[in-house]
C-alpha cells in the first residue's frame, strides 16, 4: 500500500501526485466527505445489506484521505489499473471499482464547491445572471488523444486532420482570469471547431455587449463584438497596421491557451485516453476543468 503520509511532507510532492497543494487537498476534503456520505445513504437505500456495516476484510482505502487521494492520484497521474493495483497493493480489478465509485463523488464535490463549468445556457439573460461581471470571453477548441477505435466507421469519425491522430474534442469558454466558464459536450475529433461551436448554441446566448475573442479556426462566426486575427490574403500580405493589430489581439487571446492548458496538468486528459465506459471521457474533461477552477479560486 502506498504511504500517502509521504505526499503530505511537501506541496511539491502533493502537486506531483494529486495536482493539488496540501491546503487545497485539506479544504476539498470536507466537501468530499459530505458527498461521500450522501452517496453512501443512496446506495444503502437501493441495496439491502446482508451483513452489518464494517463486516468482512478491512478495506485498503480505510479512511477519507486515502479515498480522495486515490481518485486525485488517478486523475493526475493516470496509471493503468495494473500499475495502480501494484502501487496500492491490490488486484488490478480493485482500482477499477474504486474509480467507478469515486469519480461521481469528486464530480458532485466540485459541483457543491461551484467550480464546475456550465454545460448548457438557454438565454442571454441566463448567461448574464451566471456571469454578471463578465466583459470579455475567450473561446477556443481543445483536442485530447484517444485510442484508435477498432470499428472503421468510428476510426474515420474520430480522426482529426488537424492533429493527425484520433481525438476527442471540446469547445472551451474562459475569462481573463483563466477560469473555464463553459464546456461543450465532448465530440469526435473530425468535427470542425466552428461546427462544434455552432452545434452547442452558445453564441446565441452570449449578450451582445460582451467581447468575444477567437482565433482563425472560427472564421465566419456570426456574432456582434468579435475580436479575431486578420487573415493573410492569398498570395499577399498584411499591411503594417493589420500586423500590429494581430500582434495585440494575439497577446490578449493567448489567455485562452493558458486556460486550456490548466486542466491538462491532469494526465487523464493529456495522455491517450484509455477508458471505454460511455461518457467517461466527457466526465474526465469536466472534472479536470473543475479541479483547475478550484485551484484558481484557492490561489486568489
Amino acid at each position: 500500500m502506498v504511504n500517502i503520509k509521504l505526499a503530505f511532507k511537501s506541496d511539491r510532492m502533493m502537486k506531483a501526485l494529486t495536482g493539488m497543494t496540501i491546503n487545497e487537498f485539506n479544504s476539498l476534503l470536507l466537501s468530499f466527505e459530505t458527498q461521500l456520505q450522501i452517496r453512501k445513504k443512496i446506495i444503502n437505500k437501493l441495496k439491502k445489506r446482508k451483513r452489518k456495516e464494517g463486516a468482512g476484510p478491512k478495506p485498503t482505502l480505510d479512511n477519507l484521505e486515502k479515498k480522495l487521494f486515490f481518485i486525485l492520484f488517478y486523475i493526475k497521474c493516470y496509471p493503468t489499473f495494473d500499475l495502480a493495483g501494484f502501487y496500492f497493493g491490490v488486484n488490478r480489478s480493485q482500482p477499477f471499482r474504486w474509480f467507478n465509485a469515486l469519480l461521481p463523488v469528486i464530480e458532485k464535490t466540485l459541483g457543491y464547491e461551484i467550480v464546475l463549468p456550465e454545460r448548457q445556457i438557454n438565454s442571454p439573460e441566463e448567461f448574464q445572471r451566471k456571469f454578471p461581471d463578465l466583459k470579455d470571453i475567450f473561446i477556443d477548441g481543445t483536442e485530447r488523444p484517444t485510442q484508435r477505435p477498432k470499428n472503421k466507421k468510428q476510426q474515420k469519425k474520430s480522426y482529426s486532420g488537424k492533429k493527425k491522430r484520433h481525438t476527442r474534442k471540446n469547445i472551451v469558454a474562459s475569462n481573463e482570469d483563466r477560469e473555464i466558464l463553459y464546456l461543450t459536450p465532448t465530440k469526435s475529433g473530425k468535427l470542425h471547431d466552428k461546427r462544434a461551436l455552432d452545434k452547442s448554441g452558445l453564441m446565441d446566448n452570449i449578450p451582445k455587449e460582451i467581447t468575444k475573442w477567437f482565433d482563425l479556426r472560427f472564421l465566419g462566426v456570426l456574432a456582434d463584438n468579435v475580436m479575431m486575427l486578420k487573415k493573410k490574403p492569398p498570395k499577399g500580405k498584411l499591411i503594417s497596421e493589420e500586423s500590429a493589430e494581430n500582434k495585440t489581439v494575439s497577446g490578449i487571446r493567448v489567455l485562452s491557451e493558458h486556460a486550456i492548458n490548466g486542466p491538462k496538468r491532469f494526465r487523464i486528459i493529456s495522455d491517450v485516453f484509455r477508458n471505454h465506459l460511455a461518457g467517461i471521457d466527457d466526465k474526465a474533461m469536466l472534472i479536470s476543468c473543475g479541479l483547475w477552477n478550484y485551484h484558481l479560486r484557492m490561489a486568489r
